[in-house]
Formats: C-alpha cells, structure tokens, sequence
C-alpha cells in the first residue's frame, strides 16, 4: 500500500531525511514583533535567535490553515495518509489538520484514501520518531490499521525530555514568573522538563548544564523501557557539541536501535531557544 506522512513544521528533520518523497512538512509561522519566518526552507535559525534576543516580547507562532492541510491530502496520490502533529496542548496543528480530514472525506468521499490525524503528545523529535515508525512499517507491508496500532502504542510509551540553556523563553510564554527566572539565572540552575499526556511539566533540576544534562539521561534511562528497540532522538538548537555530548552520554548507559540527531527548525527554535536539548524515544 502506498503512504504519505505529513507533518507540521515542528517535526525536526536532517537534511537526509527532508529528501525522503514520503514525508511532507507543513510550515507554521513565527513572528517576532512585526518580524514574521515561515517555518520552511527559507527559514534561517540564526536571524531568528537574533530577533527573539533583541525583543522583549514573547515570540509567538502561528498554525497552518485547514486548508492547507486540505491540499496536502488531495494533492497526496497514495492509499494511505498519516498526519503527524505537535501535542494538541500546545498548538492548534492538531485541530486544523483534523478538520481538513473532516473537509476531505466530505468533499470526496475519501477518494479511497486512509486518513490518520495522530496529536504527537510531544514536539521536535517526537514528531520524527513517529514518522520513522510509520514509515518502517509501511515499508514492511503492515495495513493501515496494523500501523495505526502500533503508532498509538508507541507515541502513548514514548519520552520526551527537554534542558534549557535559558530560561527566557519559558518566561516570555508564561510558563515562570520573572522572580523565578531571575533567581533560577542567578543560581544557575537548570530544569529537566518533560511532557506528560502531553503537556510540559518539569521533572527536575540541577546546577549547571551538563549536570543536568547527566542528570536528564540518568532519569531517562530509568523511565524507557526495552531501549535496545527503539530509536533515540536527540534535537539540539545551535549547539551540536552539546548534542554529541549528550549522545555519548546515553551511549554509555544505554543502548538503542539507532541515535538520530538534528538541529531544530522553526518552531523547536522558539521553544528551546539557543542551546537547547531535546531527547525522545
């Protein structure tokens, strides 16, 4: 059976893996002030960290409309169609590529073709690690249902953990007081935050980056189960020494099917800010 699998522009992918036919990126859109960045091929990590530096306001983004969604399904000449999105606690990806399944199957019937709409419960490369999945049993000749099966066991026993260099992110969106972060900078203290059903909770901290950065595998080795037969993910923003830092880390705790590691497009950007990790498997 033929597939395409779809995602959101968060779903964070290596230039190898961008060449696939299989998969398709729908781009969300940033603006910083009245600075807008698609989140495509044209978008460049660097202006956009400057831009985020210099403003004091939160960056924001925005989703792709149903309809974009809508041309992606039509313009898909293949039996099968898995749409992968950020948690829909965390953006709106998940409701417009839905109701563009809603829209399809109205207009045309399904035209025989196989919807999934799949809400990641995780961002970055948690998105790509269902991708992969996806893909490795479609490739294997696994039915629409026999993939969707296990795609939903997976994405419920996947982790997703994340450490940030700032906290400044965190703070323009919310998510810490201006207190905290200051006396949270001043102490140098770094959280391990994680999702959960998901939405971002924090796990622990400790003092320092790779402290916690050890720490953050320490936790993550405990908490994944039968590691050896999965795939780690591993998406840094800007810093890929850290990335193999903490690849080397896991390597020597743990053992995987493979590690895949990637610099984090648009949207992962926004929420890592410079110098941050995020790890899923």
């Amino acid at each position: 059976m033929t597939y395409k699998i779809i995602g959101d522009s968060c779903m964070d992918l290596s230039e190898k893996e961008k060449k696939d036919e299989h998969i398709k990126l729908i781009p969300l859109t940033l603006q910083v002030d009245e600075q807008h960045f698609i989140d495509d091929e044209t978008f460049s990590q660097s202006d956009f960290l400057h831009a985020v530096a210099a403003s004091p306001n939160c960056p924001k983004s925005a989703c792709p409309s149903p309809n974009t969604f809508l041309e992606a399904y039509k313009s898909a000449n293949v039996s099968m169609i898995f749409v992968i999105t950020l948690s829909q606690h965390l953006s709106g990806s998940y409701n417009s590529a839905e109701v563009a399944r809603q829209m399809y199957e109205e207009e045309a019937n399904c035209d025989g073709k196989k919807i999934a709409v799949i809400s990641s419960d995780s961002a970055s490369v948690g998105e790509s690690l269902i991708a992969f999945e996806i893909r490795r049993m479609a490739e294997a000749g696994a039915d629409f249902d026999e993939i969707m099966n296990h795609v939903n066991a997976f994405r419920d026993s996947m982790q997703t953990y994340f450490v940030l260099e700032s906290l400044e992110a965190l703070r323009k969106n919310g998510r810490l007081t201006g207190i905290q972060a200051f006396f949270a900078s001043a102490l140098n203290i770094k959280p391990i935050m994680g999702a959960e059903s998901g939405r971002i909770i924090k796990i622990d901290q400790a003092r320092g980056m790779n402290r916690a950065l050890s720490r953050m595998v320490d936790l993550f080795i405990a908490k994944v189960e039968d590691a050896s037969n999965r795939t780690l993910g591993i998406a840094h923003c800007n810093c890929p020494e850290r990335a193999d830092f903490v690849k080397n880390l896991f390597l020597q705790k743990g053992t995987f099917r493979d590690v895949y590691v990637t610099d984090t497009a648009g949207v992962a950007t926004l929420y890592a800010s410079d110098g941050g990790i995020i790890v899923s498997c």
